[in-house]
């Protein structure tokens, strides 16, 4: 059985680590003042932060049309005989339904949609991890099961600057918004039943990333080999340092950089930053 990988942008794979493992990757969109760009195709992350600045109007994202999962399933079809598609939380995007519903549209291949419950680079981790097991020869029950299991171990929490552009977006309730503005607070966000909420309430931004980092040090004492992220939000020069000061603090943790791309930015707002990680 050969088994494809599928994902979506928001996963923020790197071009390269997506044609060493051969992933495939299809795009969501974002509509800046009435201009519509596929994120990881038509614009780059710093190009989006730069255009928003001057916007007007708060930018709208769009999932992948069905039909585009549906043409790139039926192109796989003629190589592979079943495809893992895995994308972020079914709670803020209706892209994994979508995959859900143009796997029962094609033939000649066994479609499996993997909701990750997450996003941007902790998303990630599930589709390297299911590439490098295909790439191996794991069938798709073999591959789904192992991302069933990491499931326990994933965590990831973020920081924002401003919490209206998840307001707006719909992606955290009023309550939740209108508390974080009156205390003028910096809260933790995390995923929970597959939605964004707030996991605590910190004064100051310094102090927040220092809780992060508290997180990720309960693991890293628990297990002997990590993964981990440092995700920036158009804020590299500090979250370079604070990715240098972490691997230098917990050499049992595998540190990379990623950024929150354009949809997952036009939620999050400029300056966010995340921590994510899992175990070996």
């Amino acid at each position: 059985m050969r088994t494809a990988i599928v994902t979506d942008s928001t996963a923020y794979i790197t071009p390269e680590d997506r044609a060493r493992l051969n992933i495939r990757m299809i795009p969501l969109s974002v509509n800046i003042s009435g201009e519509l760009f596929a994120e990881e195709v038509d614009i780059t992350a710093s190009a989006f932060y730069d255009k928003v600045r001057g916007a007007k109007e708060f930018p709208k994202t769009t999932q992948p049309p069905i039909g585009e999962f549906a043409a790139l399933f039926e192109e796989l079809a003629t190589d592979y005989d079943e495809v893992i598609s895995i994308h972020l939380s079914s709670g803020i995007s209706g892209t994994y339904q979508g995959a859900v519903q143009a796997g029962e549209m094609v033939e000649g291949i066994d479609v499996y949609a993997f909701d990750s419950e997450i996003s941007c680079a902790v998303q990630g981790f599930y589709v390297l991890r299911a590439a490098e097991m295909a790439a191996q020869g794991c069938s798709a029950k073999e591959i789904l099961a192992t991302l069933a299991d990491m499931k326990q171990y994933i965590r990831a929490y973020f920081i924002v600057d401003d919490l209206a552009h998840l307001q707006r977006g719909g992606r955290l309730s009023s309550a939740a918004a209108l508390i974080g503005g009156l205390l003028q607070v910096k809260p933790i966000l995390h995923f929970v039943d597959k939605v964004i909420v707030p996991f605590e309430k910190i004064r100051t931004r310094k102090k927040a990333l220092k809780r992060a980092e508290d997180l990720l040090a309960e693991d890293a004492h628990k297990y002997d080999n990590m993964d981990a992220v440092v995700i920036h939000g158009n804020c590299q020069k500090e979250a370079e340092e604070w990715l240098a000061q972490l691997a230098a603090t917990y050499p049992n943790v595998n540190f990379k950089l990623s950024y929150f791309g354009p949809v997952i930015g036009t939620h999050l707002g400029e300056g966010a930053m995340g921590l994510g990680w899992t175990k070996k």
